[in-house]
C-alpha cells in the first residue's frame, strides 16, 4: 500500500485506510458532501466525499476499514483526497498494525527506561507510589504502554504516553544535576505521573479520542485524583509530601489560558512546566519537519509557534 505520508498531489489514490472520522456536510450551493479522515499508521489525511449518494459509495461509518479510490489535491497548502469510490473491508483484508501509528522508539526499552529510573528514587512513599503504578498495575501498565499523549498535537501515536513521559523525566534528571536546589524524588515522580490521568481522558486506539471523563475533567484534575487515590492507599503517606506533588500535577501546564488549574508555587513545578513544555514544543516541530520533509522553503503560519515555520537547510 501507499502510505499517507508518501502522497503527492495528482496521486491516483487505490488503498485501504482506516476511517479516522466522518461528517456530513452541505455546500455553500446547498449540496450534500462528507468530510472524512484517513488515516494509516504514517498519519491522516482529509478527504471530501463530494458525491455520497452516488452507488460506488458504499454505506460506511467512523473507525471502518475502507477501500478508497481518488485523486490526491491541493487545497489552501494542504493535501486531501477527492474520494470517487468507497468500499467496506472485511477481516482478513487489511492487518491493522499498518493503520495504528506507533512510536519510532522500542517500546519494551522505553519502559524499561522508566522503571529504571524508578528503581533510583530514594523516597520510600513516592517510590512506593510509582511501583504501584508503573510495575504492580497491570491494567495501568497496559494501558500506559499503548496510549497517545495527545489526540493530534503532539505524540499522538501508540506508546506516544510513555515516549513524552520518559523524555519529560529524563529533562527533568538532567536540571536536578545542573539545579542541585531542586528535590530529585520529588520531581521526578512528579514528571512520571504528569500526564497518567491521559490513560482515562483519552480513549484506545484506533478511535484515539476524548472520553466523557476526559470532557468533563480532563487529564490534570484525574491525574492528581489517581496520585491522591494511590497516596492514600500508603500507610502513613506524608499529607503535605501528597500535597507537592498533586500541586505539581495541576500546575504542570503553567498558565490558566493553557488549562493549568494552578500557577506553579514550587521551584519543582516550575521546573516540570518548563520540561513538559520543551517536549510537547520540539516533538510537535518535529512532527512538521517530518510531514513537510519534500518542502525545503517556508511551512507557514503555525497557531501553537505563532509565527512562520522553516526547516534548517542544509549546509
Amino acid at each position: 500500500m501507499k502510505y499517507i505520508k508518501d502522497l503527492k498531489e495528482g496521486d491516483r489514490v487505490y488503498d485501504i485506510y482506516l476511517c479516522k472520522h466522518k461528517q456530513a456536510a452541505v455546500t455553500k450551493n446547498g449540496k450534500p458532501y462528507e468530510n472524512v479522515i484517513l488515516q494509516d499508521k504514517t498519519g491522516t489525511i482529509d478527504a471530501k466525499v463530494w458525491e455520497p449518494n452516488n452507488p460506488g459509495i458504499a454505506d460506511y461509518d467512523t473507525l471502518d476499514y475502507i477501500e478508497v479510490y481518488g485523486e490526491v489535491t491541493n487545497f489552501q497548502g494542504m493535501l486531501q483526497v477527492s474520494v470517487k469510490r468507497i468500499r467496506v473491508c472485511g477481516e482478513g483484508e487489511f492487518d491493522p498494525s499498518d493503520y495504528l501509528p506507533v512510536s519510532s522508539k522500542d517500546i519494551t526499552e522505553m519502559y524499561k527506561e522508566l522503571t529504571d529510573i524508578i528503581a533510583t528514587i530514594g523516597n520510600q512513599y513516592l517510590k512506593e507510589l510509582l511501583q504501584s503504578l508503573f510495575v504492580k498495575d497491570e491494567q495501568f501498565i497496559k494501558a500506559f504502554k499503548n496510549s497517545s499523549a495527545a489526540k493530534s498535537v503532539h505524540h499522538g501515536f501508540v506508546g506516544g504516553l510513555l515516549e513524552h513521559t520518559l523524555s519529560v523525566t529524563k529533562l527533568c534528571d538532567y536540571y536536578c544535576s545542573n539545579y542541585p536546589i531542586l528535590k530529585r524524588d520529588l520531581l521526578l515522580t512528579a514528571a512520571m505521573c504528569h500526564d497518567i490521568g491521559k490513560v482515562r481522558e483519552i480513549s484506545a486506539f484506533p478511535e484515539n479520542d476524548y472520553t466523557d471523563d476526559g470532557q468533563l475533567l480532563g487529564h490534570i484534575v484525574m491525574g492528581a485524583q489517581m496520585v491522591g487515590e494511590r497516596a492514600a492507599a500508603i500507610a502513613g503517606f506524608p499529607h503535605g509530601l501528597c500535597a507537592e506533588l498533586q500541586h505539581c500535577i495541576l500546575a504542570h501546564h503553567g498558565k490558566y489560558e493553557y488549562g493549568s488549574p494552578k500557577i506553579p508555587s514550587l521551584i519543582e513545578a516550575v521546573a516540570l512546566n518548563y520540561a513538559d513544555d520543551t517536549d510537547a514544543k520540539l516533538e510537535t516541530f518535529k512532527e512538521i519537519l517530518e510531514s513537510n520533509s519534500e518542502n525545503k522553503g517556508w511551512f507557514g503560519y503555525n497557531r501553537l509557534f505563532e509565527t512562520n515555520l522553516r526547516g534548517t537547510r542544509e549546509v
